[in-house]
């Protein structure tokens, strides 16, 4: 039989929106439950140097993530590792499913269910995932010391790949269907500077190429973007940096969203189109996407949440 757990907040997600709401709900005496969600920590987990965060002149994208998680859980947060499947926002308190079986029940709801990796689309990608084909450097990078790989995308993500492959690969050619970066001027420096690191300007993938035993990437087909031309490039692994989606597979048919479904709020707050429901960090922002802004946001999303509270008592 399934248990019944009941909470005045769910904040769903564990990234820096998630946590910060976590630790001012918990200061609040608001005994918040945190579902940390598939990826505990977020997107943070994947990066390596972070040094845009105050206070950290230069840490662990990792361990930020735990230091968070550790201070949540001393302001008093209980945090749960387990995936809510479903909610009914019809009945209150709102009803939450999990994959454990567990079943949430709470007054207010946070969602901090973040943004995922975007995909090329291709066939061949696909079937070489795991492979040679990752959207992870900081998971996969080590794999390729001594190796060719390639890079694909033109905004911070890509050039952030790109530069910290460097540590172990031969080359880094990283493949744009442009001719300059979108990626702060800082990264573009350091990129322009390494001489590890090749750019191909207007170009763009066409077929990943590999051999089938043992399974593993030998190359990429591109095709230049105003010539039609195409060529082979030779590489052991291909990184697909080309941005994120938004996580809303929860509520994309409940609540309001655009820009490709990133969540709508209410202006200067996290307040979604359903009374008591709140989303913060990159579920609804598809203009900053960084860390302070993300928990920043956690920080409004537990204000609004207490204040709501306070008006239905």
């Amino acid at each position: 039989m399934s248990e019944t757990r009941h909470t005045k907040v769910l904040i769903i997600g564990s990234g820096p929106a998630g946590y910060t709401a976590a630790v001012y709900a918990a200061r609040a005496m608001i005994e918040p439950i945190l579902v940390q969600g598939l990826e505990p920590g977020g997107q943070l987990t994947t990066t390596t140097e972070v040094e845009n965060y105050p206070s950290f002149i230069d840490i662990q994208g990792p361990e930020l993530m735990m230091k968070m998680e550790e201070h949540a859980r001393a302001m008093g947060t209980e945090i749960i590792g387990d995936i809510i499947t479903s909610i009914d926002f019809d009945q209150r308190p709102f009803v939450a499913q999990s994959d454990s079986g567990t079943v949430y029940t709470a007054d207010s709801i946070i969602l901090a269910t973040g943004a995922r990796a975007k995909w090329l689309g291709l066939e061949s990608e696909e079937a070489f995932k795991g492979f040679g084909v990752s959207a992870c450097a900081t998971c996969d990078g080590f794999f390729y010391r001594g190796k060719e790989i390639v890079v694909i995308g033109g905004g911070n993500t890509a050039v952030e790949e790109a530069l910290f492959l460097t540590n172990f690969a031969s080359k880094v050619t990283l493949i744009h269907r442009r001719d300059e970066l979108r990626s702060e001027k800082i990264l573009q420096d350091r990129l322009f500077k390494n001489p590890k690191i090749e750019p191909l300007w207007f170009h763009e993938v066409e077929e990943v190429l590999g051999d089938e035993n043992p399974k593993g990437v030998t190359g990429v087909r591109v095709k230049h973007t105003k010539t039609g031309e195409t060529q082979v490039i030779d590489c052991a692994g291909v990184f697909v940096a080309i941005g994120h989606a938004p996580a809303n597979e929860l509520v994309k048919d409940v609540l309001d969203t655009h820009m490709g479904g990133y969540v709508v709020t209410q202006p200067d707050s996290t307040a979604t189109s359903i009374p008591g429901v709140f989303a913060a960090g990159d579920l609804t922002d598809h203009k900053y996407r960084q860390a302070v802004t993300s928990a920043g946001m956690g920080c409004m999303a537990a204000l609004e949440a207490e204040r709501f509270l306070a008006e239905q008592e």
